[in-house]
């Protein structure tokens, strides 16, 4: 860099209360006090970084002291006007209570106010981030900044006002800065870029303003680095994009469109192109979450304010006055509380691009059937079961068996009360249907065999990815075959660590290390596959039944578990239903052998 390079921050820093850009509160409450004459001795600057406090103070400090001072218009010639400027500590004096914040520091500062100023009418103290001073430190100025001398002036900087003593807030004149308006930091920007002859666009100016958050230095420094792409061509917002990390609107919007039309297979080719093109899990959740802000905001806002509440131009902001058609403004919400929760995880996680990929295909499941009408007539179903009350039969509750073991004879008292419970659960069965029940799978079919497969992945990763783009075709002891659509997903579980994952859990489900797993893309006649049953053996039936039974003879008090363990073995054995299995058996052991066996009473 040449010796005689300023950085534009630099150059173009305000030298007058008229130059300073935003802040017309602070503007016109110190011009009234200059043209009054009523100084404080202590002023406290406080507000976001880049809004302007160092170069309020050092504009005070040349009205003040300037030879034609006090005045709103410094020379900027005479000796203390050059001083500030050069930031030479003669008469106004700059601390940086970062790196001087022990209470012997603020005690060396103390010890020099007695002495008069050189150059003009005051001694000025700029201490910045004076929230960085020990309490020890703020207790020693504390007197100081209640009875200082008639010639000193202290000015104090923060951006964290909460951390100063309220002491100390008490005995100064509180200025509170305020983030300047993207509007502003543009006009600015663009007087700037002028200026400097930079050929930039006025969308990329409006990109700038927008990612400084109401700060002007970082703003001009932004544009101070661009202007070495603004020499052969005009610099466009998409340059700004490039040197911020971030990404462009248009890639953006389609994958938001992948993920609004419930399309995981091809949300994850859009974010492995966004990836593969030098971009981390980190940075594409957060560019999304505030794609979404945008378009939640789109939802909602009026249009006038779109430009200035988003920071996107025309033209962007059509594409989401389109795409709000399609979302409610609750599902907005939610996807953006799941990529809140994907970019926590994604902070902690080892491999980050896994719970990228999770979680592209878990937002893109979200919007499928979860509009708030859907979800409106979903509960009035349940509640009203689709048709009137009235019209409704009214299903019984029929009374439980008697166990075996029969309790002992119940006291009339008791009887009473055991009548009554009856009376009031047939009372509220009379005005309550409850929902319909759906037929459990048999457990032999495919669907019922892939959620046991599933249910022995303990990675939730993993089986998340299965569950949402896997297809399986065959699941037997001796085969399991699963299909993707994309070659990609085929290669990560056809070896590795993934396919040791679908090992692990076909070795769980049929206690057999020999079975085959093939890891595909689909190919024709997948779907004869799928159709064929899993073959249970008479030989796998026989042990089961022994095992129950006996269970069942070594602990007859258990019969419940053992019941419920039947339960878990209902999809093995081909159970025949036929009048005599209606009648009420005289005990629930008797009708779990008979299940069991296909047996029946011969009378």
């Amino acid at each position: 860099m040449s010796e005689n390079y300023v950085p534009l921050y630099r150059k173009y820093r305000p030298q007058t209360l008229d130059t300073l850009v935003g802040q017309e509160h602070i503007k016109k409450t110190l011009t009234s006090a200059i043209e009054l004459g009523k100084i404080a001795h202590a002023f406290l600057f406080t507000g976001p970084r880049g809004t302007g406090k160092t170069s309020t103070a050092r504009i005070l400090a040349k009205s003040l002291n300037c030879v034609n001072g006090p005045t709103l218009h410094p020379c900027g010639v005479c000796e203390s006007c050059k001083d500030i400027t050069n930031s030479v500590p003669i008469d106004v004096i700059e601390i940086d209570a970062a790196s001087n914040r022990k209470v012997e520091d603020t005690q060396n500062i103390l010890e020099k106010i007695q002495y008069v100023p050189v150059h003009g009418k005051y001694k000025i103290y700029i201490i910045d981030e004076v929230h960085m001073l020990t309490n020890h430190a703020f207790n020693a100025l504390l007197k100081t900044l209640e009875e200082p001398p008639e010639n000193v002036i202290f000015i104090l900087a923060t951006t964290e006002v909460h951390k100063v003593l309220d002491t100390i807030k008490s005995r100064c004149q509180r200025f509170d800065f305020r983030r300047i308006t993207t509007e502003d930091i543009v006009k600015h920007l663009r007087f700037i870029s002028d200026e400097e002859k930079i050929n930039i666009s006025d969308d990329a100016l409006f990109t700038i303003a927008k990612n400084s958050a109401g700060g002007m230095r970082d703003s001009i420094s932004l544009l101070d680095q661009l202007s070495l792409l603004g020499v052969s061509k005009e610099i466009t917002s998409d340059d700004v994009n490039s040197i911020l990390g971030r990404i462009s609107f248009d890639v953006l919007n389609k994958l938001s469109e992948k993920i609004i039309s419930s399309s995981p297979n091809e949300a994850i080719e859009v974010i492995n192109e966004i990836y593969n093109s030098g971009n981390e899990p980190l940075q594409i959740l957060t560019n999304l979450s505030e794609y979404f802000k945008n378009l939640l905001i789109v939802k909602n806002c009026k249009k006038d304010l779109l430009p200035e509440l988003t920071g996107l131009n025309e033209p962007q902001i059509e594409e989401l006055l389109k795409q709000k058609e399609k979302l409610e403004t609750q599902q907005i919400v939610f996807l953006l509380e799941r990529i809140t929760y994907y970019i926590k995880e994604v902070k902690m996680a080892a491999n980050q691009h896994l719970w990228l990929e999770v979680g592209m295909i878990d937002l893109a499941n979200m919007t499928e059937n979860s509009t708030l009408l859907d979800l409106q007539n979903r509960v009035k179903a349940l509640e009203s079961g689709g048709v009137s009350l009235t019209n409704i039969p009214v299903s019984k509750i029929t009374e439980p068996q008697a166990p075996v073991t029969r309790p002992a004879p119940v006291q009339p008292v008791q009887e009473q009360e055991v009548k009554t419970q009856k009376t009031a659960v047939k009372a509220e069965n009379d005005i309550f249907t409850p929902p319909p029940i759906s037929k459990k799978p048999d457990g032999n079919d495919i669907q019922s065999m892939w959620e046991a497969f599933l249910s022995n992945i303990k990675s939730v990763p993993t089986k998340a990815m299965l569950n949402q783009l896997g297809t399986p075709v065959k699941i037997s002891s001796d085969e399991i075959i699963i299909t993707f659509k994309s070659e990609n997903f085929v290669n990560q579980f056809s070896s590795g660590a993934k396919k040791d994952v679908l090992s692990d859990a076909a070795k769980v489900m049929f206690n057999n290390s020999d079975t085959k797993i093939f890891v595909r893309l689909p190919h024709s006649g997948d779907e004869n596959l799928q159709a064929e049953k899993p073959i249970v053996t008479k030989a796998q039936n026989t042990a089961e039944k022994k095992k129950i039974i006996e269970k069942i003879i070594e602990e007859p008090e258990e019969h419940i578990e053992v019941e419920n363990e039947m339960e878990n073995q209902v999809s093995d054995v081909d159970i025949k239903k036929d009048s005599e299995t209606e009648r009420r058996y005289e005990s629930d052991q008797e009708k779990m052998i008979l299940d069991l066996f296909d047996g029946k009473y011969i009378d």
